[in-house]
């Protein structure tokens, strides 16, 4: 398989971020918008450049020219619809949060598996450059004892909230809320570094049934992590691990990893690859150069990883007592 024939799901910003970067990355390409509304599907359709929408599920998966599906909706939607379109015998490209459920990401990794079907999950984090480099650096620092982390980031959509509007994002109904967005990212990299946590408890600020802010604490074999993720408030981004010989320090927290300060007694290390795409430029650009290889053994790593996040989530969240309607089937 040497080109991606992209079809989209979803019209909102994360769907312009991702085919902003489609359309300057070789081996990738939109060949067709979906959306309920023709109004929606046409607008992708005329940005990004291609004549062909559907407003009917059924028929947009039957397309032959799509070999890949991008599903970029609300949450409570990722998993019936990435089933139906592994179901249809399309490949799938899945947005964060891959699923509620872990029940339900397992079941997409075997239908995958069993169809012969290509599964990414969609996180931006997984295929930052400088992931690797900020796990090489970890020995430096000795044995783990702290790990801190601060995602803060006011929503666009958090003034109409307050005025009594309830967008997908802060609804319950879709299983919104700032653990499945903003702190999901913390998560992540805590998973990607050390592995699945022993236990998770998650702290939330609670407004109209879903949670607009909290803090989740990770425990680990020695050390204990504290991750804060706010949809409602600002405040200054980071990642900070501390060890017995030093720390690792990351300004602007996990949104980026564009800088990583090994301090130890020796002195201060700065580790910077800047950036020369954006989050989702680099997500777009490794996907793309993945599938083109056949390189397919990086992808399938982060859907263990992915399993991880999404058993912690789950857990930490209902511990909380937030439920989503998918805790119900």
């Amino acid at each position: 398989m040497t080109e991606i024939r992209l079809g989209t799901i979803g019209s909102g910003p994360i769907v312009h971020n991702i085919l902003k970067n489609v359309a300057r990355t070789e081996g990738i390409r939109l060949e067709a918008a979906y959306s309920r509304t023709a109004e929606k599907a046409q607008a992708i359709a005329d940005k990004y450049g291609t004549k062909k929408i559907y407003t009917d599920m059924d028929a947009f998966l039957a397309a032959e020219e799509i070999n890949f599906v991008y599903i970029a909706t609300p949450n409570l939607l990722h998993y019936p619809q990435a089933k139906k379109a592994l179901l249809a015998g399309k490949n799938v490209i899945l947005e964060k949060p891959f699923t509620t459920k872990l029940e339900h990401a397992r079941e997409l990794v075997n239908i995958a598996d069993e169809k012969g079907l290509i599964l990414i999950d969609a996180v931006p984090t997984a295929f930052l450059p400088n992931l690797a480099l900020l796990k090489e650096a970890l020995p430096r620092i000795g044995k783990l004892k702290l790990v801190m982390g601060n995602y803060s980031q006011y929503s666009s959509r958090y003034d109409r909230f307050r005025s009594g509007e309830t967008d997908n994002v802060f609804n319950p109904a879709f299983s919104g809320g700032s653990l499945m967005d903003i702190n999901y990212y913390n998560v992540y990299l805590n998973t990607a570094l050390f592995g699945k946590a022993q236990g998770a408890v998650y702290f939330p600020n609670i407004q109209r049934s879903i949670d607009t802010s909290g803090v989740i604490v990770l425990r680990y074999d020695g050390f204990v992590s504290q991750n804060t993720g706010a949809k409602d408030c600002r405040g200054e981004n980071f990642f900070q691990i501390e060890g017995e010989d030093g720390y690792n320090y990351v300004p602007g927290g996990v949104s980026s990893l564009e800088e990583i300060r090994v301090v130890t007694k020796e002195g201060t290390e700065i580790i910077r690859t800047p950036h020369e795409t954006d989050l989702w430029g680099w997500e777009v650009g490794a996907v793309a150069e993945h599938i083109g290889s056949g390189n397919f053994e990086p992808l399938s790593q982060g859907l263990q990883t992915m399993l991880a996040v999404i058993e912690t989530i789950e857990t930490a969240r209902k511990a909380a007592g937030i439920h989503f309607p998918d805790d119900l089937t």
